[in-house]
């Protein structure tokens, strides 16, 4: 049984009312898109640490890996299917150490800790019973499945160069596991080769030119094992870090057609137990830092042209299982939905979160499987924020950070607005950039139908709390373990869009004109 609230403290709402308004004009230009993103561009990952993973003297993990998650609780199950369908991607750090026990695989051991282990494990392995038992899980929750495959099979580490992995990839034991997953006519949407090889690579690299060559035999591997284009997996990679040299040889070398969507990881917020975290995530100028990795990885795109695009594949915002004290609260949201809105902008077709569940940065808690306030706000992107990406402009107030889309159910646009800062609210007017009007002033836009207004904050007005509000209702489980209500305020259009301090709202303008989201 859940603690249950039926409104948030009224003191939440004096503090609110007392915070100094500003007053400030949001303009959308909606003549043309300026990028696009997947349909299901909030994805999460599932991850292989086991319950002795470690970091900062906690051990977070429990049983949250893949290996041992328990799939049966109707909490896991039904936070899953709120979003019909949720992209999830299988993989992280041990990916590279897993072995498929299929074919002329035998022995299936566990993960042990092994001081000169990669990342301090032995090998792993995944049975085919328990991905019987994943695919189930999968097919009854709807998921979108994208698999990371171990890229270091058949590879030695170089005895002179600590950290490089040397020798060609060996296929088979990927072969065997897709030939059997064939067999069983499960779903991959796409495979992901290798995680965090790229560049100067975590815990183990492969050298650009090495990889390139590499995925070339693993898209010849899917294009035989999959004759059906339309059931073929996406092949993506490199699943690591960002550095321009490294995706620039490593996609000369697969040439076009290889690849279809460049995957990169974010963890843009540094170490997990930095006791500056907090600072972080309210600092609008650090966490514009991450623009430049953004803008790096779009103008590769362009120049190579991958099916899919960009796609961040890993991103928990803190390194090494989050941090304890702010992964789990109100606050890292302000980190989070910043992220998804300014990856988008730069033509970031999906954005995955590390993780569904595990460690501090789970979406759910890692053994009460109760949603942390970062769940209910991908809903709401999932459930509002559309494909298509349309321009902002504002005055020039760094605290306010404004995103705006399509709306998902067409008509209108939706739009996020994420307020940074301690003690302003923000009232906004909307204006519209109607095309052809370059120089021109901006048409004021008022509507003629109720706004639907979705306000998050924290339950106590503290954001370091790790319950959220919606629209002043606490969300919290019911018995049944069923995702709350999440219905809109219906807001008269006439009005000012409030934002209060320290708060995020997602609105939805029905009869907002814009030329690129007919």
């Amino acid at each position: 049984m859940y603690f249950k609230f039926t409104f948030c403290p009224i003191i939440l709402l004096l503090w609110a009312s007392l915070s100094f308004a500003q007053n400030v004009n949001v303009v959308i230009h909606g003549a043309a898109s300026i990028a696009k993103t997947d349909d299901n561009f909030v994805c999460v990952t599932l991850d292989w640490w086991p319950a002795e993973k470690c970091d900062y003297n906690q051990c977070p993990w429990g049983k949250a890996g893949i290996l041992n998650l328990d799939l049966r609780y109707g909490a896991l199950i039904n936070a899953i299917k709120a979003f019909n369908p949720l992209r999830i991607k299988v993989g992280g750090s041990l990916q590279d150490n897993v072995v498929y026990k299929v074919g002329e695989v035998s022995s299936c051991p566990n993960f042990m800790k092994r001081e000169d282990g990669l990342f301090g494990f032995s090998q792993g392995c995944l049975s085919m019973e328990r991905w019987d038992q994943l695919n189930r899980f999968f097919n009854h929750t709807g998921v979108k499945l994208t698999f990371g495959l171990n890229a270091l099979f058949g590879r030695n580490e170089s005895q002179t160069k600590k950290g490089l992995w040397i020798g060609d990839w060996q296929p088979q034991n990927t072969r065997d596991f897709m030939q059997y997953t064939i067999s069983k006519g499960y779903k991959v949407d796409s495979y992901e080769f290798g995680n965090q090889l790229s560049g100067s690579g975590t815990g183990a690299k492969v050298d650009a030119k090495q990889y390139g060559k590499d995925v070339i035999v693993l898209k010849n591997l899917v294009k035989e094992l999959y004759a059906h284009p339309e059931t073929q997996p996406k092949v993506l990679g490199p699943g690591g870090f960002y550095e321009e040299k490294w995706f620039n040889t490593f996609l000369e070398v697969s040439g076009q057609g290889i690849v279809d969507g460049l995957t990169h990881h974010i963890y843009n917020l540094g170490p997990g137990d930095d006791p500056n975290m907090m600072n972080k995530i309210l600092d609008p100028s650090y966490l514009n830092q991450v623009s430049q990795t953004y803008k790096g990885v779009s103008d590769v795109v362009k120049k190579f042209r991958p099916q899919l695009g960009a796609w961040v594949s890993e991103s928990g915002g803190a390194l090494n299982g989050g941090s304890k004290d702010v992964s789990r609260t109100f606050a890292d949201g302000f980190w989070y939905l910043d992220q998804m809105g300014m990856a988008s902008t730069y033509d970031q077709k999906v954005f995955c979160r590390q993780a569904l569940i595990g460690g501090n940065y789970g979406l759910l808690n890692a053994t009460t499987f109760v949603p942390n306030p970062d769940y209910y706000g991908a809903l709401l992107w999932h459930r509002l924020m559309g494909s298509t990406v349309l321009a902002v402009t504002k005055e020039s107030d760094p605290d306010l950070r404004v995103y705006a889309h399509c709306a998902k159910k067409k008509p209108g646009v939706s739009l996020i607005f994420i307020n940074l800062s301690k003690d302003r609210s923000f009232n906004i007017t909307l204006s519209n950039a109607k095309p052809g009007d370059a120089g021109k002033p901006n048409y004021e836009f008022v509507g003629k139908k109720n706004r639907e207004e979705y306000h998050l904050r924290a339950l106590t007005g503290d954001i370091k709390d790790d319950i959220v509000c919606l629209n002043d209702v606490p969300m919290v489980q019911t018995d049944l373990e069923d995702i709350p209500a999440m219905d809109p305020k219906l807001v008269d259009a006439s009005t000012p869009i409030s934002i209060a301090a320290q708060s995020i709202a997602y609105v939805t303008i029905r009869d907002f004109e814009a030329p690129a989201c007919v």
